[in-house]
């Protein structure tokens, strides 16, 4: 089947799935819930890259609700999946965690100090907390619970009676060789790789291993060491009695399939198997399933076997992080969506991934590149707001600010991002002084409570505090550094007293905005006013030389935040002080 949303269109992609989506849905089961899917593994932190299998279904989803359908988006937990390595970075886990691999997830100790029961759960939680702050709807499912109660019995019985036709499918991929690995992909965007969300890559086909049965789509976990490391050695159809042993305890047993319910499919026979019980019509992939033989593509086939069909959905691209690399030095790992929901608030985040066709890659900022992107998302809501934003930004916008539901929270006085930073930055935690400066931004309109001003604030100071290094944070200069002001020459002795003779009535973020820019001009004979166009280029210079003097003067260095700002967080006085008044 043809894999759709590939196209070039900048329509509204999101519409357009929908489109199919719900016409495919009343091909296949007329008058039932639309359901589209998606696969995590909580096997460790579920990355950013992750969070695309999630929110691509998600959209679609919200989206088909807000046209009336009934819809329900499954979430599978494959907590059922084997405990594959020991994961780096995560604290509490050290290498005594290597006794667990083979292990079902749901059979792991949690991380040293969880709160939770188990190694699945601890990271599920985490998953869970910032899919209800994204405002993303679904229906959660337990691989454990469906496995070990007994649900998929039937399922399983039907793949051991139809493992020859199902070998004979796998067969087809087995000779074919793999594809050579992409060298040039970014190291970032590798570990980010919105891979198969379902584990896919823990787990093989079920051809090896098989002792004297041949294929065998099942594998059993221990029933002593509850360990997957196990091989079927004799199974007989009629009364499903199946006899395994185990390579890592030596233990051995007989068991009848159509009561054991410890164990699973494996994973290209347990996706597709999923698909059909579920009846699942939309769910993503990622990049790795393009390929021969992958587990969406043979999978493909395979549901039929099930009496199913495969789902239609994208592939996705990956998804790449700036300012990673002063995460992974301090975590050891890649971010989580809750890593950024702490630094940017969830609508920016789900403008992200609502904004870009999932077969188109996109990063995410760690770095100074998020208070760029919050400049761009604040210049979007003011066009969508005076009616003057292209519909297709219109409906990424939408999409972003409210779901089926209704609106998402929001910053009551959406301040810009990179200015609330340089206020934590400059007032280090002490809110009475950030709710001066912030009160003084616009004498006309002032911000009357620090509330007002967040949760975009505790956004933008949880930035500065994480992501901004010790060596580039603001400390302003306890006295006036009198060796400099001594040196200074007549002309910029001048454009200080220019400054100071300003202040007074230029106290706000524009006014001050106004007078830095101005001084320059006038010293060279030009109005204040005076546009760009009406200057020559050495303006332009001595702009930059009287910025780099006043951040000296305030800051001892030669770049900081942005002037008004800082001038406004040092205070008029303490300014005038400084600046050797």
């Amino acid at each position: 089947m043809p894999i759709v949303g590939q196209s070039t269109e900048t329509t509204d992609w999101v519409s357009r799935f929908a489109d199919e989506v719900i016409e495919e849905s009343e091909r296949r089961a007329p008058g039932k819930p639309v359901v589209v899917a998606s696969g995590l593994s909580p096997s460790g932190p579920i990355h950013l890259g992750n969070l695309r299998e999630v929110m691509t279904p998600h959209l679609v989803a919200d989206e088909i609700r807000r046209r009336g359908h009934e819809v329900r988006h499954l979430i599978s937990w494959d907590d059922y999946d084997r405990y594959r390595k020991v994961p780096a970075g995560i604290a509490g886990v050290d290498d005594s965690w290597a006794e667990h691999i083979g292990k079902p997830l749901t059979s792991v100790p949690a991380p040293a100090g969880s709160a939770y029961p188990n190694w699945s759960e601890h990271f599920k939680a985490a998953m869970t907390e910032s899919l209800a702050e994204l405002g993303v709807e679904f229906d959660g499912i337990s691989q454990t619970a469906q496995y070990t109660s007994g649900v998929y019995r039937d399922q399983v019985l039907h793949a051991v009676a139809h493992r020859a036709e199902i070998d004979a499918i796998l067969d087809q991929y087995r000779t074919k060789k793999a594809p050579a690995k992409q060298s040039q992909k970014p190291v970032d965007e590798a570990e980010l790789e919105a891979a198969e969300g379902s584990g896919a890559a823990s787990e093989d086909d079920g051809s090896s291993g098989a002792g004297s049965v041949g294929y065998f789509p099942y594998k059993p976990y221990c029933g002593n060491c509850e360990k997957d490391l196990t091989t079927v050695t004799a199974y007989d159809d009629d009364s499903t009695e199946l006899t395994y042993s185990c390579t890592a305890c030596g233990f051995s047993e007989t068991v009848r399939l159509n009561e054991f319910n410890r164990g699973k499919l494996v994973w290209k026979v347990d996706w597709p198997m999923r698909w059909a019980y579920e009846g699942v019509i939309f769910e993503p992939s990622g990049v790795d399933h393009s390929s021969p033989g992958s587990s969406f593509q043979v999978g493909g086939q395979i549901v039929g076997i099930f009496g199913g069909k495969q789902p239609i959905g994208p592939m996705y691209a990956f998804v790449g992080i700036t300012g990673m690399a002063k995460m992974s030095s301090s975590r050891g790992g890649v971010p989580t969506p809750a890593d950024a929901l702490k630094i940017m608030e969830p609508q920016l985040l789900r403008w992200l991934y609502a904004r870009r066709r999932p077969n188109q890659s996109f990063k995410i900022a760690f770095d100074q590149e998020i208070q760029r992107l919050y400049d761009e998302w604040d210049k979007l809501d003011a066009k969508v707001a005076d009616g003057s934003a292209l519909p297709a930004d219109v409906a990424a916008h939408s999409r972003a600010v409210r779901t089926a539901g209704g609106e998402l929270p929001r910053t009551a006085r959406a301040l810009p991002y990179r200015t609330l930073a340089s206020v934590a930055d400059i007032t280090a935690g002490h809110e009475d002084q950030a709710l001066r400066i912030l009160s003084e931004l616009d004498p006309s309109d002032p911000l009357t409570a620090l509330d007002e001003a967040r949760p975009r604030y505790d956004k933008a100071e949880a930035w500065t505090n994480t992501y901004v290094p010790a060596d580039q944070r603001t400390v302003v200069r306890e006295q006036p550094d009198a060796e400099l002001l001594k040196s200074l020459d007549e002309a910029s002795r001048q454009s200080l007293r220019l400054l100071l003779d300003g202040l007074a009535e230029n106290w706000s973020l524009d006014g001050l905005t106004h007078l830095v820019y101005g001084v320059p001009k006038v010293q060279a004979g030009f109005p204040a006013d005076a546009t760009p166009k009406e200057l020559p280029p050495e303006i332009k210079t001595a702009q930059r030389t009287f910025f780099a003097l006043l951040y000296h003067l305030l800051v001892g260095r030669d770049t900081g935040p942005r002037l008004p700002t800082l001038l406004l967080a040092v205070g008029q006085e303490r300014v005038r002080g400084l600046l050797g008044e």
